[in-house]
């Protein structure tokens, strides 16, 4: 729970951006993210929590950043808290684990999506036109079939609102040729690299979505990797093409969200507390399983209250 000293320690930063899950503070050369505990899905932020998904989210990044570094510089620079710097000496412990000192960058406004298997929006796509962003694919595929290859599957990132699809030749079109072809061979490299991992530790990642940005002027991994939040992962051993997946992220949710009845426009319902429940439960796990160790979460992060203030302010 965020005590009151942890909120007149943010209260006294300059607030650089505030995203549907993160909150990023301006420390100069420097930028403190916290994660929330918040949710979203198709682009609302819930007025429900999921105790620990902040402290989860940061930690797996951090995991990432380090196993993925050979493959392309991250923003990344410190998550632990005797490192931070004067300003933050009065976080919490819990606080502290939900934040991430990382370097500034110049944010490339693009939505880096690379998908390995036919799910989500994508398998809406190929059922309707028999593509995925405009790439054709082999006809008679069933929902969840892996693809012949991963494709990057670029959108347009929007802080509010839904994210829009684009094709790679707008992709080149909008932010020159070099620098979307940079993009999407370190989407694919990236999502290789970890794909191989999370098959040692029994999952199946489906697809993810990265960003990047520049710092002085090279091309660099920014925001989280490969969470709960930004990926789709699958069960191997409970994974059979043809359907749904049992998966370890925020599907659970979407799934609940789709059977209520709510059109998907503001304000969203709050969550059972069973779904609430068996969420971060899939969160916890697919972190354990990633990084071969626990993270002890669930009395973490903010507290509902404190949350569902910062909430309303995604959804007046």
């Amino acid at each position: 729970m965020t005590s009151d000293l942890d909120r007149q320690v943010l209260a006294g930063l300059q607030l650089y951006r505030r995203g549907k899950v993160r909150d990023i503070y301006d420390l100069g050369d420097l930028l403190l993210i916290v994660s929330s505990n918040r949710i979203s899905a198709f682009d609302v932020v819930l007025p429900s929590v999921i105790p620990g998904k902040g402290a989860i989210l940061t930690r797996l990044s951090v995991f990432w950043f380090g196993r993925l570094n050979d493959v392309i510089p991250n923003h990344f620079v410190s998550s632990e808290r005797a490192s931070f710097p004067p300003s933050l000496s009065g976080l919490s412990a819990d606080t502290s684990k939900c934040s991430m000192i990382v370097k500034k960058a110049d944010r490339i406004d693009v939505e880096c999506v690379v998908r390995g298997y036919l799910a989500g929006s994508a398998w809406r796509d190929y059922i309707s036109t028999g593509t995925i962003s405009g790439e054709p694919l082999p006809s008679g595929m069933r929902a969840g079939d892996i693809l012949p290859a991963p494709l990057f599957t670029p959108a347009v990132k929007h802080d509010r609102g839904h994210d829009v699809t684009i094709s790679r030749g707008d992709l080149a079109a909008r932010i020159g040729v070099k620098l979307a072809g940079s993009l999407e061979a370190v989407s694919l490299s990236l999502y290789d690299e970890a794909s191989r991992h999370a098959r040692e530790c029994g999952i199946i990642v489906a697809d993810t979505k990265f960003e990047f940005g520049l710092v002085d002027g090279g091309l660099t991994l920014i925001d989280e990797a490969l969470t709960p939040d930004s990926s789709r992962f699958w069960l191997q051993h409970d994974y059979q093409p043809g359907g749904e997946q049992p998966g370890l992220d925020k599907q659970f949710v979407r799934d609940w969200l789709e059977q209520s009845g709510w059109n998907k426009q503001p304000p969203a319902p709050s969550l059972p507390p069973d779904v609430v429940t068996r969420t971060a439960q899939r969160y916890q796990e697919a972190y354990d399983r990633l990084t071969g160790s626990s993270l002890i979460t669930i009395k973490g992060g903010e507290s509902g209250s404190d949350e569902r203030r910062r909430v309303q302010r995604f959804t007046e």
